[in-house]
């Protein structure tokens, strides 16, 4: 019996079977291995939500039905949300960090335009068929160290091959005849690049029926990552940030999202090892942040500026670095959103080159086709 190859990529049990396991990759030379792990935030997270500004009475006033009760505190300038303890633990020990009024460079304010290119580090949706991290781990040789907890393999990790996932497939594996199938499918057909991929599943341990909450994932990619022949980079997905209606303040819809990051940020710390993650840094992604004022639903709408939230022993210190633009009317992006003062892309590169020992004039011009990018390298990492 032979199975075609478009019959075979419909194929349920492919499904199961193709992202069932981890991949073994290997460093390639005897320096400190460091890890990236991306953290996606899809449907626009509220960085005025995550880390409000101190002491706005205007802010305050046009989001009287979504105000926080109470926030942890941060700076003099900055709160925190008191959904993020796992963040503020680490802040406090100097291994949180965030940016703020930053976003990539989109302001279109559509879901599949923006993730797309928050995904490609285009500035065209759907121009780029690579992603900006998969392109950055191809110029600094990580082929087959990426391991994705998603499912199917995000476009922010496509253009460097063998990348791995790791999500399980419920209580039913594939049987060895199933994989007989398949294997003599790739043969017949002399898939080279789908047949080394289907190496890396048959020599996985076929094991995985575990939770697929991120938090079970990420203690199991926290493993992964401590491991000196394990995945160099990871990326997770928390849904649910689109609140027009009913976003909640201190509790809520985006209160559950905040959480939901901040038990993978827990999970991931509680299951690596001190070297890995005091050699680890994690950064999120969103494709744009909400409405400075409230909606009749108690809700926010789609907006611009957000913030990105960082941790990991890669961090320089504990800050909230921004350019900040201010929330009077004329200093907000089309007198309604948080501006955009500092280039997403900026971070990603530089978060790129000092965990890939890249020169970020490299990763800019190679990643990010020479856009004018800001090297933060030094102000947010360590060297």
């Amino acid at each position: 019996m032979k199975i075609n190859r478009r019959n075979f990529l419909k194929t349920t049990a492919l499904t199961s079977l193709y992202f069932a396991g981890f991949g073994v990759p290997t460093l390639a030379n005897n320096k400190i291995k460091k890890n990236l792990v991306v953290i996606m935030l899809r449907g626009g997270m509220d960085g005025l939500c995550a880390i409000p500004i101190k002491n706005d009475k205007k802010f305050e006033k046009l989001r009287s039905k979504i105000n926080l009760d109470r926030t942890l505190e941060l700076t003099s300038d900055f709160d925190l949300h008191p959904s993020l303890t796992t963040f503020k633990s680490l802040w406090d020990q100097d291994l949180g960090a965030a940016v703020h009024a930053t976003n990539i460079p989109y302001t279109g304010r559509s879901h599949f335009d923006g993730q797309n290119l928050m995904e490609s580090g285009g500035k065209i949706p759907y121009q780029e068929k690579t992603g900006w991290l998969g392109r950055g781990m191809k110029i600094a040789g990580l082929t087959g160290e990426g391991l994705a907890l998603a499912l199917p393999m995000p476009l922010l990790i496509r253009g460097v091959p063998m990348n791995n996932n790791y999500y399980p497939v419920g209580d039913r594996l594939p049987s060895k005849m199933t994989l007989g199938l398949i294997e003599q499918a790739f043969k017949d057909h002399d898939e080279r690049l789908l047949g080394e991929n289907l190496k890396i599943v048959l020599n996985r341990d076929l094991k995985n029926l575990g939770s697929r909450e991120n938090w079970s994932l990420a203690s199991n990619a926290g493993e992964q990552l401590s491991k000196t022949n394990g995945p160099r980079v990871a990326v997770f997905e928390v849904d649910g940030f689109d609140t027009h209606a009913a976003q909640g303040g201190t509790n809520g819809a985006h209160a559950d999202c905040l959480n939901d990051y901040d038990r993978i940020v827990k999970g991931l710390k509680q299951s690596m090892s001190k070297e890995a993650f005091d050699n680890t840094l994690i950064v999120t992604l969103t494709e744009f942040g909400r409405t400075i004022k409230q909606n009749g639903s108690n809700g926010t709408e789609h907006g611009y500026g957000s913030a990105i939230l960082m941790a990991g022993g890669l961090l320089k210190k504990a800050q909230v670095h921004t350019d900040w633009p201010g929330l009077k009317k004329k200093e907000l992006f089309e007198g309604r959103d948080l501006n955009s003062t500092i280039d997403a892309r900026s971070v990603y590169a530089s978060a790129m080159s000092t965990v890939f020992d890249v020169e970020f004039d490299r990763i800019q011009k190679d990643v990010f086709w020479g856009d004018k990018l800001d090297n933060l390298s030094d102000k947010l990492f360590k060297a």
